[in-house]
């Protein structure tokens, strides 16, 4: 009983701590710059679910300082996701102006990477496999534009997020 609560305060502590991120980077950062990978096998993508905000993402990130588009979903796919990449291809870049800033988010695709055990850490509570055929209802519909651009190929995409 004693360990469920002290569980349940870390994850309310985990989301306080996000929404004073948030806040930080809105009035720090009004421009943010992120990368998303999509990761796909035969007729499934792999999401994460995060520790502190609901819904299922694909994995991804802020771009740090010095670092390329590229690099930063290289990363961000191996540290949420334990997904070593080969082959990267750009989908697009969009953006979002809500929640008071402005956001870029590049969105790469791979069918080409290598996947590691994975366990829940403090970041990430699940890596899981959906079906393209039967997404989640966590996944946001800007996510499921994404997919729906990746089915039906074509140039790089821009646009709203």
């Amino acid at each position: 009983m004693i360990r469920r609560g002290i569980g349940e305060a870390a994850r309310a502590a985990r989301r306080l701590m996000w929404q004073g991120e948030r806040l930080r980077w809105r009035i720090l950062h009004p421009i943010t710059l992120g990368a998303r990978v999509i990761l796909v096998r035969d007729n499934e993508v792999l999401l994460v679910r995060h520790t502190y905000r609901d819904g299922w993402f694909f994995p991804g990130g802020g771009v740090d300082k010095g670092e390329t588009l590229e690099a930063a979903a290289r990363r961000e796919a191996e540290e949420e996701a334990h997904a070593t990449i080969r082959e990267l291809t750009l989908l697009g870049v969009y953006g979002s102006a809500s929640e008071g800033r402005t956001d870029h988010i590049a969105v790469f695709h791979t069918r080409d990477f290598e996947l590691r055990d994975f366990e829940a850490n403090n970041e990430i509570a699940a890596r899981e496999w959906f079906s393209l055929d039967a997404l989640p209802e966590g996944l946001g519909a800007a996510d499921r534009r994404r997919l729906r651009e990746l089915q039906e190929g074509g140039a790089p995409q821009g646009g709203e997020w």
